[in-house]
C-alpha cells in the first residue's frame, strides 16, 4: 500500500512539473504567448543589465546592441527546454556572427542549471544564470521554453513560445536591412 501511495505522490509530482512547462506544440514562431504580449521593449533600455554567466564570467546586456538578438529563456527542469537545446545550439551555429543567441536560465538554483547544460551538451553561445531573474524580469517572462528576438535597436520584435524550426523565418528578415 505504501508503495502505491508513493507511486501516486510521484505521479502527481510529475504531472505537476510538466504542467509548469510551456509545451510549444502548435505554436508559430512569432506568435505571442499571451502572459507574455503587450508593449514592446524599445531603444537600448532591453539591454541594461549585467548577469553572471554559467561559466563564471559576466554577461554585459549592451553587448547585444547592433545585431539582432534571440533571447531564449528556459529552466532546467523543463522537458520541451531540453527538446529545443539542440536546435537552439543549432541556431546559434548557424547565425554565428550575425545573430546573437542567449540562453537565459532561471525558475532553479545554479547547480540544476549545469547539470541541465551537461545533460543538453549546450555550448558555443553564452548561457545566463538568471537566478535572481533580472533579464526575465526586464523582459517580463512568466514561463520557460520563451523566445525574445530583439532588433538591432534592441526593440523586442516577436516574442512569445515558438516552434523552434520557424525561428529563421523571424530572423532572417532583421539580416536583410
Amino acid at each position: 500500500m505504501k508503495i502505491r501511495q508513493a507511486f501516486l505522490a510521484l505521479l502527481v509530482v510529475g504531472a505537476l512539473l510538466l504542467a509548469g512547462c510551456a509545451d510549444d506544440a502548435g505554436d508559430q514562431a512569432g506568435a505571442p504567448d499571451s502572459s507574455t504580449s503587450g508593449a514592446a521593449d524599445a531603444g537600448t533600455g532591453s539591454y541594461d543589465f549585467t548577469v553572471a554567466t554559467l561559466d563564471g564570467g559576466s554577461f554585459d546586456g549592451r553587448s547585444l546592441a547592433g545585431k539582432p538578438a534571440l533571447l531564449w529563456f528556459w529552466a532546467p527542469w523543463c522537458p520541451t527546454c531540453l527538446a529545443q537545446a539542440r536546435p537552439v545550439s543549432d541556431l546559434a551555429a548557424r547565425y554565428e556572427g550575425k545573430v546573437t543567441v542567449v540562453g537565459v536560465a532561471g525558475l532553479d538554483t545554479v547547480p540544476a542549471m549545469h547539470d541541465f547544460v551537461r545533460m543538453a551538451k549546450l555550448s558555443g553561445f553564452p548561457q545566463l544564470a538568471d537566478e535572481q531573474g533580472v533579464v526575465w524580469k526586464r523582459f517580463t517572462m512568466t514561463e520557460q521554453s520563451t523566445f525574445v528576438v530583439l532588433d538591432s535597436e534592441g526593440t523586442v520584435v516577436e516574442r512569445g513560445r515558438a516552434d523552434v524550426d520557424k525561428l529563421p523565418d523571424v530572423l532572417d528578415p532583421l539580416l536583410a536591412g
